[in-house]
């Protein structure tokens, strides 16, 4: 099975990011063709610094790699790295209607918090159909909150099938994860945008300072309180053993318990977790050679596929040369 997720280089990642899509992505590893890229294009919407962007794309590589992915058994590479990605873009804007864009949450839910109106915001979802289809993706990990740029990407590729008689490309579904909504620290979803996150790589002592700042209640000590409205527990139950969660709901239930007790254990599942992978990565970047090395090798092997279906592409829609034609 073809697997196909990207992750926008636009900030430190956080533990959103990793319950929403980096820990499913090394999950596959072991059992499907998995084939996952930082997506500077798309960054391009909000990051506008080069040196930030160079910074953040390396730090994504940095960070998927201390926790375990492995570039043996996937193929991780620059969305840059891949430019047929941009033609194919382009081709799929032209036999898709405004209309569609029109419908996208994602592109007014930015808009709303103030993320400046740009082509590329509006097209976004297109990039992102290019990104899908290049590849003949069968399977997209996404958080919910992107189901429907898949569902767009579905649509895209039957406008072209349709439009010019052909099966290039084959439909992607969306694979949802378990964890649809980590919240952050104020209760909203976990986002860099609100500035609520709990980064996977901070130190052990910046990790605790943001874990027990995390918004509650003012439910006394002694009263019982509702796990299921609670955001330490949404995170605690992320981290711990079902036995362990279910201990925790029955605490909760009877009373007698501070948040703050939650937030103490947060804290020690979160060094279990990520304690490791700190070290790792603190390896990794004393050896840049390697980072560019892997990313340089994974970008070599998505082109090589993007070039063998930007040529079916080109066929069928009459934009061959004839060199291609001859193949």
């Amino acid at each position: 099975m073809r697997i196909l997720s990207g992750i926008q280089p636009s900030g430190r990642l956080h533990l959103g990011n990793y319950f929403g899509a980096l820990k499913q992505h090394i999950e596959m590893q072991e059992q499907h063709d998995c084939f996952y890229f930082i997506a500077s294009y798309h960054a391009l919407t909000t990051v506008q610094d080069p040196k930030l962007l160079q910074e953040y794309t390396r730090g994504v590589a940095l960070d998927y790699l201390a926790l375990g992915l492995d570039p043996n058994k996937v193929t991780f590479f620059r969305q840059a790295d891949v430019p047929e990605v941009c033609e194919l873009t382009w081709i799929l804007n032209c036999v898709t209607g405004t209309g569609l864009l029109e419908r996208a949450h994602a592109y007014k839910d930015k808009v709303a918090r103030g993320i400046t109106s740009s082509m590329g915001l509006f097209c976004y979802p297109v990039l992102m159909a290019a990104d899908i289809l290049i590849y003949k993706s069968q399977l997209v990990p996404v958080g919910k909150d992107q189901v429907q740029h898949v569902e767009m990407t579905q649509d895209m590729a039957g406008y072209f099938n349709t439009t010019f008689q052909c099966e290039v490309f084959v439909r992607p579904e969306a694979k949802l994860g378990q964890a649809l909504l980590v919240p952050g620290v104020d209760g909203q979803k976990m986002s860099k945008s609100y500035n609520n996150t709990v980064e996977l790589f901070a130190e052990a002592k910046q990790a605790q300072k943001a874990i027990m700042s995390i918004k509650t209640d003012s439910t006394p000590v002694e009263d019982p309180k509702d796990p299921t409205n609670d955001n330490v527990f949404a995170l605690l139950k992320l981290f711990a053993s079902p036995e362990e969660t279910a201990e925790w709901d029955a605490r909760y239930r009877k009373g007698g318990m501070g948040y703050g007790q939650a937030k103490k254990r947060l804290v020690e599942l979160f060094e279990e977790r990520f304690a490791g992978p700190r070290a790792k990565r603190a390896e990794l970047l004393a050896a840049p050679s390697y980072v560019d090395d892997v990313l340089q090798e994974g970008g070599k092997k998505a082109r090589a596929v993007a070039k063998q279906t930007m040529d079916e592409v080109r066929r069928a829609c009459g934009l061959a040369t004839s060199r291609l034609e001859s193949r």
